[in-house]
């Protein structure tokens, strides 16, 4: 699930780009309303979790901007403003749901889950790249027609590729996208799954670039 998260709060934007990525979810990060209304009309999301007291553009003008737009992207409201005409005029304005700051982490992913369901569950989204589909609910590969089971790190690593086929990604890129901010991460780690990716699929469908990173390898 492609995630644009709009907050200002540098420590608990950290905190859930981690948890949401340690969750398969591919998160972009703004800090202002003026860079996630850019965002929104250059990307497509899945979700916006946005938060309201944003500099620059308050969250609210962000929602009715992308609203006015005919962008029914869902919309979960992350917000300390927590009396009911807050609740009530962010509903009104288009927001799929609303949950006031402090708020537990486990309802938050609850509370995605449900509007992951809503809005088309990822069990029946695949992502197509030449002879490479990736099965998002299950977890799954097929390779030119032949089904593989992946480790959830291995499935992450290789979603991230596909879904970006003209990037190279560094190995630091790659583990915070597999193991979010999280210390103790060995050296050698990606390569290891890197090997094991090429063992299992193909030994083209990664390649190296030399002292940069990784990109998607050949799939056609």
């Amino acid at each position: 699930m492609k995630i644009l998260l709009v907050e200002d709060d540098e420590l608990l934007a950290s905190g859930l780009h981690a948890a949401l990525t340690r969750g398969l979810h591919q998160v972009t990060h703004e800090k202002d309303g003026v860079a996630a209304l850019a965002s929104l009309a250059k990307n497509t999301y899945d979700l916006v979790i946005l938060d309201l007291g944003l500099p620059l553009i308050d969250g609210t003008e962000v929602l009715k901007e992308l609203r006015s737009r005919r962008n029914l992207t869902p919309v979960l409201i992350l917000s300390a403003r927590d009396a009911t005409r807050d609740r009530i005029e962010g509903l009104d304005l288009g927001a799929d749901d609303y949950l006031t700051k402090p708020f537990e982490l486990d309802e938050l992913l609850a509370r995605i889950r449900v509007l992951e369901r809503r809005h088309g569950s990822m069990k029946n989204q695949q992502l197509e790249l030449g002879r490479l589909i990736l099965n998002l609910g299950a977890l799954t590969i097929t390779w030119g027609g032949v089904p593989i089971e992946l480790p959830r790190r291995e499935f992450a690593l290789l979603r991230k590729l596909a879904e970006n086929p003209h990037q190279v990604f560094s190995r630091g890129q790659l583990e915070e996208t597999l193991y979010g901010w999280s210390d103790g991460v060995e050296s050698n780690t990606i390569d290891v799954h890197v090997h094991s990716l090429r063992k299992k699929i193909s030994p083209d469908i990664i390649k190296t670039v030399r002292g940069v990173g990784y990109r998607i390898g050949q799939v056609n």
